[in-house]
């Protein structure tokens, strides 16, 4: 009998170590303990962002003021890669020192119940924390080869001559990006004729002619019909009947969440385990956090998640998570693009980044600034398109933790030259 059982090895560690150091009997199940610490530590944004900084690196050595050619060693970056997920997966481990690792498929039939490995665990409280899982549209034959998804783009040891890669959400921005720089032939196939939806109409454009002027080709209203191996290639066949070969094919059409383990009744699953604003599901005692509760598909909302729930469980009344608080980004190449808060405001103020000198040799001169408040001058949110925009955002995202308005933030000097001083002149201009 178990005081908490948490099912996925993913963020739901953080968790579960938490609660052990509150003198709970933790269990963690994971169905490989060599995954532990999940997709992003493994398959995501951990071996991303580390090809996207080398990637640039060799983006940065093209510039005239450098002699001589800066390729990619992939067998090289591998290597260090591997190095680094194996170092972090060795600490994580050991911070599991006082947690029951269980390595094995679990299945949640019964409240409290867990099975695993054909015995039942028992415990007042589970944490579902399963993660999700590449999503394949119908028609696409993917075979792990030159048909691949997330998983296995990270596992490269070679670059490709040309690649296509379907979708243009984060992991099909990023690899865009990371193939682009590294001078590989990119196409990117968007079933819409839009990038980033949600952002704002200039972000949108810019972020477009960024892609472009790394030597991204976009194919606009190109959903894929089928695509399958042939000796010619991957032939790929579009709805309106074209269709052309490519020697490899990267499926980024989104994640779906993990939620076949559930069979209690109890539960209720919609397109993810359904939850509460407190991650409970309709079963007490029972939660569920990060992308299997299809609320947000981020490793650091799913941490935020989670050590709120085990803060509860543990008696100590953490605060709700707003989840609009929680900083959301896509780390393209050179700039990012990066989103907090609510941008349905009556008041917004954009800032070029061409007004800045620092700008020109940052290729930031496409860039901006922009940020929302509301009728009474509390700041709601920020976009940002600018290099490293997920850092800068955390500026705004105090704001909101801290409930600053618009008069509180004209106070903070900001450094020069720095992009964060276009922010502090958004905050003038609202």
């Amino acid at each position: 009998m178990y005081d908490i059982i948490y099912i996925g090895g993913g963020l739901n560690y953080a968790g579960a170590i938490v609660a052990a150091k509150n003198g709970k009997k933790v269990a963690l199940i994971e169905k490989d303990m060599q995954e532990l610490g999940g997709v992003c530590l493994h398959k995501g944004c951990i071996p991303s962002k580390m090809f996207l900084h080398y990637a640039n690196v060799a983006y940065e050595s093209k510039s005239d003021v450098f002699n001589g050619e800066v390729t990619l060693a992939m067998k090289t970056l591998f290597e260090k890669k591997t190095a680094l997920i194996d170092n972090a997966l060795a600490a994580i481990t050991k911070q599991c020192s006082h947690v029951d690792l269980i390595e094995g498929e679990a299945k949640l039939k019964e409240p409290h119940k867990v099975e695993v490995n054909g015995d039942v665990l028992e415990a007042e409280y589970i944490v579902m924390g399963t993660g999700s899982h590449s999503f394949v549209p119908e028609g696409i034959e993917y075979n792990a080869k030159d048909i691949i998804v997330s998983d296995e783009v990270l596992m490269l040891q070679e670059l490709p001559k040309k690649i296509a890669i379907y979708g243009v959400g984060a992991i099909g921005l990023e690899m865009a990006s990371f193939f682009a720089t590294a001078g590989i032939e990119v196409t990117v196939l968007n079933h819409s004729d839009k990038v980033l939806k949600r952002a704002h109409p200039l972000i949108q454009k810019e972020i477009k002619t960024q892609l472009e002027k790394i030597g991204v080709t976009i194919l606009e209203n190109h959903a894929i019909k089928t695509a399958k191996s042939t000796k010619k290639g991957v032939h790929i066949t579009f709805e309106d009947k074209s269709s052309i070969y490519m020697p490899l094919l990267l499926v980024a059409a989104g994640r779906r969440p993990n939620v076949d383990f559930v069979t209690c009744k109890d539960i209720k699953i919609e397109k993810g385990i359904v939850t509460d604003r407190f991650f409970e599901t309709t079963l007490a005692k029972h939660y569920a956090i990060g992308d299997c509760n299809a609320k947000l598909q981020l490793a650091h909302a799913a941490r935020a998640e989670v050590l709120h729930v085990t803060e509860k469980i543990v008696g100590k009344n953490p605060r709700p998570v707003n989840l609009d608080h929680v900083i959301k980004f896509i780390h393209t190449l050179p700039m990012s693009y990066a989103a907090v808060g609510t941008t349905d405001t009556e008041q917004s103020s954009v800032v070029p980044l061409s007004h800045f000198p620092y700008a020109s040799y940052n290729h930031a001169t496409q860039g901006m600034m922009i940020s929302y408040a509301d009728k009474d001058g509390f700041i709601t949110g920020a976009e940002i398109l600018a290099p490293n925009a997920e850092e800068l955002a955390a500026i705004v995202g105090m704001s909101l933790a801290g409930e600053m308005d618009v008069a509180q933030a004209k106070r903070t000097i900001f450094g020069h030259p720095t992009f964060s001083e276009a922010l502090e002149r958004t905050f003038f201009k609202l």
